[in-house]
Protein backbone atom coordinates (compact mmCIF):
# COMPACT_ATOMS: atom_id res chain seq x y z
CA UNK A 1 0.00 0.00 0.00
CA UNK A 2 1.56 3.75 -0.97
CA UNK A 3 1.40 6.24 1.75
CA UNK A 4 -0.86 8.20 -0.67
CA UNK A 5 -3.43 5.23 0.02
CA UNK A 6 -2.52 5.10 3.65
CA UNK A 7 -3.25 8.61 4.92
CA UNK A 8 -6.67 9.23 2.61
CA UNK A 9 -10.03 6.60 3.65
CA UNK A 10 -10.73 3.51 1.58
CA UNK A 11 -12.04 4.01 -1.77
CA UNK A 12 -15.23 3.37 -2.38
CA UNK A 13 -17.12 2.26 -5.44
CA UNK A 14 -20.90 3.14 -6.76
CA UNK A 15 -22.59 0.41 -7.60
CA UNK A 16 -26.28 -1.32 -8.27
CA UNK A 17 -27.14 -4.75 -7.35
CA UNK A 18 -29.62 -6.61 -9.74
CA UNK A 19 -30.79 -9.90 -9.12
CA UNK A 20 -34.42 -11.99 -9.87
CA UNK A 21 -37.25 -10.40 -8.10
CA UNK A 22 -37.41 -14.25 -6.47
CA UNK A 23 -34.00 -13.54 -4.81
CA UNK A 24 -34.54 -10.43 -2.84
CA UNK A 25 -34.63 -11.93 0.49
CA UNK A 26 -31.60 -13.82 -0.62
CA UNK A 27 -29.69 -11.11 -1.58
CA UNK A 28 -30.80 -9.21 1.54
CA UNK A 29 -29.70 -12.11 3.96
CA UNK A 30 -26.34 -12.14 2.29
CA UNK A 31 -25.45 -8.66 1.93
CA UNK A 32 -26.13 -9.16 5.98
CA UNK A 33 -23.54 -11.71 5.97
CA UNK A 34 -21.05 -9.62 3.84
CA UNK A 35 -21.01 -6.43 5.67
CA UNK A 36 -19.64 -4.69 2.95
CA UNK A 37 -22.43 -2.76 1.11
CA UNK A 38 -23.90 0.78 1.95
CA UNK A 39 -27.44 0.78 0.57
CA UNK A 40 -28.80 3.90 -0.07
CA UNK A 41 -31.22 5.48 2.24
CA UNK A 42 -35.16 4.93 2.30
CA UNK A 43 -36.75 7.42 0.96
CA UNK A 44 -39.47 9.13 3.62
CA UNK A 45 -42.27 8.15 1.54
CA UNK A 46 -41.48 4.69 1.12
CA UNK A 47 -41.02 4.75 4.75
CA UNK A 48 -44.95 6.22 5.30
CA UNK A 49 -46.09 3.36 2.85
CA UNK A 50 -44.44 0.60 4.54
CA UNK A 51 -45.15 1.82 8.17
CA UNK A 52 -48.99 1.95 6.76
CA UNK A 53 -49.23 -1.79 5.63
CA UNK A 54 -47.07 -2.87 9.01
CA UNK A 55 -49.09 -5.93 10.38
CA UNK A 56 -48.26 -6.74 14.01
CA UNK A 57 -46.67 -10.15 13.52
CA UNK A 58 -44.27 -8.57 11.40
CA UNK A 59 -40.57 -8.56 13.07
CA UNK A 60 -37.94 -6.10 13.18
CA UNK A 61 -35.68 -8.26 10.45
CA UNK A 62 -39.18 -8.76 8.20
CA UNK A 63 -40.13 -4.59 8.58
CA UNK A 64 -36.43 -4.15 7.46
CA UNK A 65 -36.41 -6.94 4.53
CA UNK A 66 -40.25 -4.87 3.19
CA UNK A 67 -38.36 -1.54 3.55
CA UNK A 68 -35.83 -2.15 1.33
CA UNK A 69 -37.99 -4.34 -1.13
CA UNK A 70 -39.89 -1.45 -1.80
CA UNK A 71 -37.16 1.37 -1.66
CA UNK A 72 -35.97 -1.09 -4.74
CA UNK A 73 -35.87 -0.25 -8.83
CA UNK A 74 -38.06 -3.62 -10.29
CA UNK A 75 -38.38 -3.68 -14.11
CA UNK A 76 -39.92 -6.92 -15.09
CA UNK A 77 -38.77 -9.60 -13.47
CA UNK A 78 -35.64 -8.27 -11.91
CA UNK A 79 -35.01 -5.81 -8.78
CA UNK A 80 -32.04 -3.30 -8.06
CA UNK A 81 -30.66 -1.65 -5.02
CA UNK A 82 -27.80 1.32 -5.04
CA UNK A 83 -25.18 1.73 -2.97
CA UNK A 84 -21.59 1.74 -2.22
CA UNK A 85 -18.96 -0.75 -0.81
CA UNK A 86 -15.01 -0.21 -0.92
CA UNK A 87 -13.35 -1.33 -4.38
CA UNK A 88 -11.07 -3.80 -2.66
CA UNK A 89 -14.53 -5.94 -1.70
CA UNK A 90 -15.97 -5.97 -5.24
CA UNK A 91 -14.71 -9.04 -6.80
CA UNK A 92 -16.18 -10.94 -3.73
CA UNK A 93 -19.19 -9.59 -3.92
CA UNK A 94 -19.78 -9.80 -7.64
CA UNK A 95 -18.91 -13.39 -7.41
CA UNK A 96 -21.49 -13.61 -4.40
CA UNK A 97 -24.00 -12.10 -5.69
CA UNK A 98 -23.24 -13.96 -9.32
CA UNK A 99 -24.07 -17.10 -7.40
CA UNK A 100 -27.61 -16.58 -7.14
CA UNK A 101 -28.17 -15.06 -10.96
CA UNK A 102 -27.33 -11.21 -10.34
CA UNK A 103 -24.59 -8.93 -10.59
CA UNK A 104 -23.21 -6.28 -9.43
CA UNK A 105 -22.33 -3.44 -11.51
CA UNK A 106 -19.57 -0.75 -11.03
CA UNK A 107 -21.42 3.05 -11.65
CA UNK A 108 -19.99 6.28 -12.41
CA UNK A 109 -20.07 8.29 -8.86
CA UNK A 110 -22.89 10.60 -8.92
CA UNK A 111 -22.06 14.66 -9.09
CA UNK A 112 -22.80 16.40 -6.24
CA UNK A 113 -22.84 13.17 -3.94
CA UNK A 114 -19.77 12.64 -1.50
CA UNK A 115 -19.49 8.45 -1.10
CA UNK A 116 -19.25 7.76 2.72
CA UNK A 117 -16.20 7.50 4.33
CA UNK A 118 -14.21 4.59 5.37
CA UNK A 119 -10.87 4.99 7.52
CA UNK A 120 -8.04 2.39 6.95
CA UNK A 121 -6.60 2.99 10.33
CA UNK A 122 -5.11 -0.60 11.79
CA UNK A 123 -4.26 -1.63 14.70
CA UNK A 124 -3.01 1.43 17.09
CA UNK A 125 -4.41 3.66 14.30
CA UNK A 126 -7.90 2.71 15.14
CA UNK A 127 -7.78 3.84 18.60
CA UNK A 128 -6.53 7.26 17.15
CA UNK A 129 -9.23 7.49 14.93
CA UNK A 130 -11.87 8.40 18.21
CA UNK A 131 -9.88 11.81 18.46
CA UNK A 132 -11.31 12.84 14.65
CA UNK A 133 -14.78 11.11 14.87
CA UNK A 134 -15.68 13.02 17.98
CA UNK A 135 -15.20 15.57 16.13
CA UNK A 136 -16.32 14.84 12.53
CA UNK A 137 -16.72 12.38 10.01
CA UNK A 138 -13.61 12.83 7.48
CA UNK A 139 -14.57 13.72 4.33
CA UNK A 140 -14.26 11.41 1.69
CA UNK A 141 -11.99 13.86 -0.61
CA UNK A 142 -9.70 14.42 2.89
CA UNK A 143 -6.39 13.60 3.86
CA UNK A 144 -6.94 11.34 7.18
CA UNK A 145 -5.15 13.21 10.11
CA UNK A 146 -5.94 10.19 12.55
CA UNK A 147 -1.90 9.27 13.40
CA UNK A 148 -1.25 13.08 13.54
CA UNK A 149 -3.65 13.76 15.30
CA UNK A 150 -3.28 11.18 18.07
CA UNK A 151 0.90 12.02 18.19
CA UNK A 152 0.38 15.97 18.68
CA UNK A 153 -2.68 14.91 21.56
CA UNK A 154 -0.36 13.06 23.87
CA UNK A 155 2.40 15.55 23.19
CA UNK A 156 0.36 18.22 24.05
CA UNK A 157 -0.75 16.61 26.98
CA UNK A 158 2.51 15.90 28.08
CA UNK A 159 4.18 19.10 27.84
CA UNK A 160 1.35 19.65 30.49
CA UNK A 161 1.74 17.27 32.59
CA UNK A 162 5.53 16.66 32.43
CA UNK A 163 6.15 14.36 35.38
CA UNK A 164 8.24 11.40 35.37
CA UNK A 165 6.35 9.27 38.49
CA UNK A 166 2.72 10.54 37.27
CA UNK A 167 3.81 9.61 33.36
CA UNK A 168 4.80 5.78 34.95
CA UNK A 169 1.40 6.11 36.41
CA UNK A 170 -0.28 6.73 33.78
CA UNK A 171 1.56 3.71 31.52
CA UNK A 172 0.96 1.98 34.69
CA UNK A 173 -3.11 2.04 33.57
CA UNK A 174 -2.69 1.93 30.35
CA UNK A 175 -1.57 -1.80 30.85
CA UNK A 176 -4.18 -2.15 33.27
CA UNK A 177 -6.70 -1.17 30.62
CA UNK A 178 -5.18 -3.27 27.75
CA UNK A 179 -4.84 -6.69 29.62
CA UNK A 180 -8.80 -6.61 29.50
CA UNK A 181 -8.84 -8.09 33.20
CA UNK A 182 -11.32 -5.97 34.52
CA UNK A 183 -14.51 -6.24 32.99
CA UNK A 184 -15.56 -2.42 34.34
CA UNK A 185 -12.33 -1.43 31.65
CA UNK A 186 -13.60 -2.95 29.02
CA UNK A 187 -15.56 -0.15 27.56
CA UNK A 188 -12.26 2.39 27.27
CA UNK A 189 -9.63 -0.44 26.34
CA UNK A 190 -9.17 0.75 23.13
CA UNK A 191 -8.36 4.08 24.30
CA UNK A 192 -5.52 1.99 25.72
CA UNK A 193 -2.78 3.97 23.08
CA UNK A 194 -3.90 7.42 24.03
CA UNK A 195 -2.77 6.19 28.24
CA UNK A 196 0.42 5.07 27.12
CA UNK A 197 1.26 8.07 24.75
CA UNK A 198 0.57 10.37 27.61
CA UNK A 199 1.81 8.73 30.07
CA UNK A 200 5.30 8.15 27.81
CA UNK A 201 5.06 12.05 26.90
CA UNK A 202 4.58 12.67 30.60
CA UNK A 203 7.52 10.90 31.14
CA UNK A 204 9.72 12.95 28.42
CA UNK A 205 8.85 16.06 29.83
CA UNK A 206 9.41 15.32 33.42
CA UNK A 207 12.95 14.44 32.55
CA UNK A 208 13.16 17.82 31.02
CA UNK A 209 11.65 19.50 33.80
CA UNK A 210 13.78 17.60 36.28
CA UNK A 211 10.33 16.46 38.02
CA UNK A 212 9.80 13.00 39.60
CA UNK A 213 5.92 13.17 41.90
CA UNK A 214 7.37 16.79 42.09
CA UNK A 215 10.52 18.87 42.62
CA UNK A 216 12.26 15.99 44.81
CA UNK A 217 15.42 15.38 42.98
CA UNK A 218 15.18 12.16 41.84
CA UNK A 219 15.74 13.04 38.46
CA UNK A 220 18.11 16.11 36.96
CA UNK A 221 16.44 18.89 34.98
CA UNK A 222 17.54 18.44 31.33
CA UNK A 223 15.88 21.29 30.04
CA UNK A 224 14.56 23.98 32.13
CA UNK A 225 12.49 24.03 35.79
CA UNK A 226 8.74 25.45 35.04
CA UNK A 227 8.99 27.58 37.77
CA UNK A 228 12.17 29.26 37.60
CA UNK A 229 12.35 29.70 33.68
CA UNK A 230 8.29 30.95 33.02
CA UNK A 231 9.18 33.06 29.73
CA UNK A 232 10.94 30.48 28.04
CA UNK A 233 8.56 27.66 28.65
CA UNK A 234 5.74 30.29 27.60
CA UNK A 235 7.65 31.29 24.29
CA UNK A 236 8.33 28.09 23.47
CA UNK A 237 4.97 26.92 23.83
CA UNK A 238 3.76 29.90 21.51
CA UNK A 239 6.65 28.77 18.82
CA UNK A 240 5.45 25.12 19.55
CA UNK A 241 1.65 26.56 18.49
CA UNK A 242 2.85 28.14 15.39
CA UNK A 243 4.71 25.03 14.29
CA UNK A 244 1.24 23.00 14.75
CA UNK A 245 -0.92 25.50 12.83
CA UNK A 246 1.45 25.76 10.21
CA UNK A 247 1.28 22.08 9.76
CA UNK A 248 -2.66 22.08 10.01
CA UNK A 249 -2.84 24.99 7.17
CA UNK A 250 -0.71 22.54 5.25
CA UNK A 251 -2.78 20.02 5.67
CA UNK A 252 -6.02 22.48 4.92
CA UNK A 253 -4.90 23.45 1.53
CA UNK A 254 -4.62 19.91 0.65
CA UNK A 255 -7.71 18.82 1.64
CA UNK A 256 -9.03 22.03 0.12
CA UNK A 257 -7.58 21.17 -3.11
CA UNK A 258 -8.67 17.69 -2.92
CA UNK A 259 -12.40 18.84 -2.14
CA UNK A 260 -12.72 21.61 -4.87
CA UNK A 261 -9.86 22.19 -6.94
CA UNK A 262 -6.99 24.78 -7.08
CA UNK A 263 -9.83 27.51 -6.64
CA UNK A 264 -11.25 26.63 -3.53
CA UNK A 265 -7.98 26.05 -1.94
CA UNK A 266 -7.09 29.16 -3.00
CA UNK A 267 -9.60 31.56 -1.76
CA UNK A 268 -10.41 29.52 1.28
CA UNK A 269 -9.78 30.36 4.61
CA UNK A 270 -8.52 27.74 5.80
CA UNK A 271 -6.55 27.64 2.45
CA UNK A 272 -3.64 29.65 0.88
CA UNK A 273 -5.60 32.61 1.35
CA UNK A 274 -6.24 31.99 5.47
CA UNK A 275 -1.96 30.64 5.24
CA UNK A 276 -0.67 33.69 3.69
CA UNK A 277 -2.08 35.83 6.36
CA UNK A 278 -0.64 33.39 8.68
CA UNK A 279 2.34 33.50 7.27
CA UNK A 280 2.15 37.12 7.33
CA UNK A 281 2.01 37.21 10.76
CA UNK A 282 4.99 35.09 11.44
CA UNK A 283 6.77 37.56 8.95
CA UNK A 284 5.66 40.73 11.32
CA UNK A 285 6.85 38.88 14.39
CA UNK A 286 10.28 38.44 12.74
CA UNK A 287 10.85 41.58 11.10
CA UNK A 288 10.22 43.02 14.70
CA UNK A 289 12.46 40.76 16.81
CA UNK A 290 14.96 40.89 14.43
CA UNK A 291 14.49 44.70 13.36
CA UNK A 292 14.74 44.56 9.50
CA UNK A 293 12.58 46.16 7.52
CA UNK A 294 12.57 43.69 4.34
CA UNK A 295 11.15 41.35 6.28
CA UNK A 296 8.01 43.38 7.18
CA UNK A 297 7.52 45.00 4.18
CA UNK A 298 7.48 41.78 2.41
CA UNK A 299 4.70 40.77 5.41
CA UNK A 300 2.70 43.78 4.70
CA UNK A 301 2.76 42.20 1.00
CA UNK A 302 1.62 38.92 1.56
CA UNK A 303 -0.86 39.82 4.09
CA UNK A 304 -2.74 42.31 1.76
CA UNK A 305 -2.56 39.81 -0.72
CA UNK A 306 -3.99 37.36 2.05
CA UNK A 307 -6.70 39.61 2.68
CA UNK A 308 -7.61 40.07 -0.65
CA UNK A 309 -8.00 36.36 -1.84
CA UNK A 310 -9.50 35.83 1.65
CA UNK A 311 -12.17 38.71 0.98
CA UNK A 312 -12.78 37.62 -2.31
CA UNK A 313 -13.73 33.87 -1.39
CA UNK A 314 -15.87 35.08 1.60
CA UNK A 315 -18.10 37.31 -0.64
CA UNK A 316 -18.51 33.79 -3.01
CA UNK A 317 -19.54 32.20 -0.02
CA UNK A 318 -22.23 34.92 0.99
CA UNK A 319 -23.52 35.60 -2.21
CA UNK A 320 -22.48 38.77 -3.54
CA UNK A 321 -24.74 42.24 -2.96
CA UNK A 322 -24.51 45.02 -0.19
CA UNK A 323 -25.58 42.34 2.76
CA UNK A 324 -22.90 39.73 1.04
CA UNK A 325 -20.18 42.82 1.34
CA UNK A 326 -20.99 43.65 4.78
CA UNK A 327 -21.14 39.69 5.75
CA UNK A 328 -18.25 39.19 4.05
CA UNK A 329 -16.29 41.89 5.90
CA UNK A 330 -17.31 40.93 9.02
CA UNK A 331 -15.95 37.82 8.67
CA UNK A 332 -12.95 38.77 8.02
CA UNK A 333 -12.09 40.79 10.44
CA UNK A 334 -13.23 37.63 12.85
CA UNK A 335 -10.41 36.02 10.72
CA UNK A 336 -7.92 38.54 11.39
CA UNK A 337 -8.48 38.58 14.87
CA UNK A 338 -8.97 34.81 15.73
CA UNK A 339 -5.68 34.25 13.99
CA UNK A 340 -3.56 36.29 16.20
CA UNK A 341 -5.82 34.90 19.49
CA UNK A 342 -5.38 30.82 18.34
CA UNK A 343 -1.34 31.51 18.28
CA UNK A 344 -1.69 32.84 21.66
CA UNK A 345 -4.26 30.16 23.56
CA UNK A 346 -0.75 27.41 22.66
CA UNK A 347 0.43 29.72 25.67
CA UNK A 348 -1.78 27.22 27.93
CA UNK A 349 0.92 24.77 27.28
CA UNK A 350 2.93 26.66 28.97
CA UNK A 351 0.47 28.27 31.92
CA UNK A 352 -0.38 24.48 32.62
CA UNK A 353 2.35 23.33 32.54
CA UNK A 354 3.58 25.54 34.98
CA UNK A 355 0.31 24.83 37.26
CA UNK A 356 0.98 21.27 37.37
CA UNK A 357 4.97 22.21 38.46
CA UNK A 358 3.53 24.53 40.69
CA UNK A 359 1.06 22.11 42.57
CA UNK A 360 4.07 19.32 42.73
CA UNK A 361 5.87 21.96 44.67
CA UNK A 362 3.19 22.71 47.04
CA UNK A 363 2.79 19.13 48.08
CA UNK A 364 6.65 18.47 48.32
CA UNK A 365 7.09 21.39 50.43
CA UNK A 366 5.02 20.48 52.88
CA UNK A 367 5.84 16.91 53.13
CA UNK A 368 9.67 17.76 53.70
CA UNK A 369 8.82 20.32 55.82
CA UNK A 370 6.13 18.27 57.98
CA UNK A 371 9.14 15.60 57.76
CA UNK A 372 11.58 17.63 59.17
CA UNK A 373 9.79 18.23 62.63
CA UNK A 374 11.19 14.98 63.49
CA UNK A 375 8.34 13.66 65.67
CA UNK A 376 6.11 10.76 64.35
CA UNK A 377 2.93 12.99 64.19
CA UNK A 378 4.65 14.98 62.07
CA UNK A 379 6.14 12.22 59.68
CA UNK A 380 3.11 10.74 59.36
CA UNK A 381 1.27 13.78 58.69
CA UNK A 382 3.94 13.94 55.69
CA UNK A 383 3.15 10.78 54.36
CA UNK A 384 -0.16 11.25 53.90
CA UNK A 385 -0.01 15.12 52.59
CA UNK A 386 2.40 13.50 50.05
CA UNK A 387 0.13 10.77 49.09
CA UNK A 388 -3.03 12.70 49.47
CA UNK A 389 -1.67 15.65 47.38
CA UNK A 390 0.17 13.32 45.27
CA UNK A 391 -3.21 11.70 44.44
CA UNK A 392 -5.23 14.60 44.08
CA UNK A 393 -2.34 17.02 42.03
CA UNK A 394 -2.41 13.70 39.47
CA UNK A 395 -6.31 13.28 39.09
CA UNK A 396 -6.92 16.92 38.75
CA UNK A 397 -3.89 17.87 36.35
CA UNK A 398 -4.62 14.57 34.51
CA UNK A 399 -8.27 15.89 33.79
CA UNK A 400 -7.25 19.93 33.09
CA UNK A 401 -4.30 18.73 30.39
CA UNK A 402 -6.77 15.69 28.86
CA UNK A 403 -9.28 18.44 28.10
CA UNK A 404 -7.25 21.63 27.28
CA UNK A 405 -5.16 19.06 24.99
CA UNK A 406 -8.40 18.44 23.60
CA UNK A 407 -8.94 21.82 23.38
CA UNK A 408 -6.24 22.77 21.16
CA UNK A 409 -6.70 20.33 19.02
CA UNK A 410 -10.18 20.68 18.07
CA UNK A 411 -10.80 24.70 17.95
CA UNK A 412 -7.08 25.77 16.78
CA UNK A 413 -6.16 22.72 14.34
CA UNK A 414 -9.11 20.94 13.34
CA UNK A 415 -11.09 23.93 12.55
CA UNK A 416 -8.33 24.35 9.91
CA UNK A 417 -7.90 20.60 8.36
CA UNK A 418 -11.70 20.16 8.26
CA UNK A 419 -13.93 22.84 6.29
CA UNK A 420 -17.29 20.02 5.94
CA UNK A 421 -18.16 17.18 7.40
CA UNK A 422 -18.20 13.40 5.95
CA UNK A 423 -20.85 10.27 5.94
CA UNK A 424 -19.69 7.25 7.86
CA UNK A 425 -19.41 4.02 5.99
CA UNK A 426 -22.36 2.37 7.54
CA UNK A 427 -22.53 -1.27 5.91
CA UNK A 428 -26.29 -2.19 5.53
CA UNK A 429 -26.75 -4.66 8.33
CA UNK A 430 -30.53 -6.70 9.06
CA UNK A 431 -31.78 -6.50 12.55
CA UNK A 432 -30.93 -9.37 14.90
CA UNK A 433 -34.35 -11.13 14.87
CA UNK A 434 -34.30 -14.22 12.75
CA UNK A 435 -35.52 -13.81 9.41
CA UNK A 436 -36.43 -16.87 7.08
CA UNK A 437 -34.40 -17.38 4.52
CA UNK A 438 -35.17 -18.54 0.53
CA UNK A 439 -32.75 -21.54 -0.42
Amino acid sequence: MSWRDAVRPVRMQRIGLVVPAEQSRELLARLDAAGVVDLDPVQPEVELAVAAEREPGWSARETEFRRRTAQAVAHGPVTAWLGWTPSAAMPGLTSEVASIGGAAVPLSQPPGIQPPTLLRQQGRGQSFELLVQTYTTVPYADVDPSLVAGIVYVAMFGMMFGDVGHGLLLLIGAAIVRSGRFARLAKIRRAWPFLAGAGAMSVVFGFLYGEMFGPTGLVPVLWLSPIDAVTTLLLTAIGVGAVLLGGAYALGIVNRFREGGWGFALYARTGIAGSLLFLALGGVVAGIYFDIGGILLAAVLVAIAGLVLTFVGLLAVAGGGSAGVLQAVVELFDVVVRLGSNVVSFARLAAFGLTHAALGAIVWLGATALWGGGSPVGRLGAVLVLLIGTAVAFALEALVAGIQALRLEYYELFSRVFESDGRPFRPWRLPAEDMEVTP
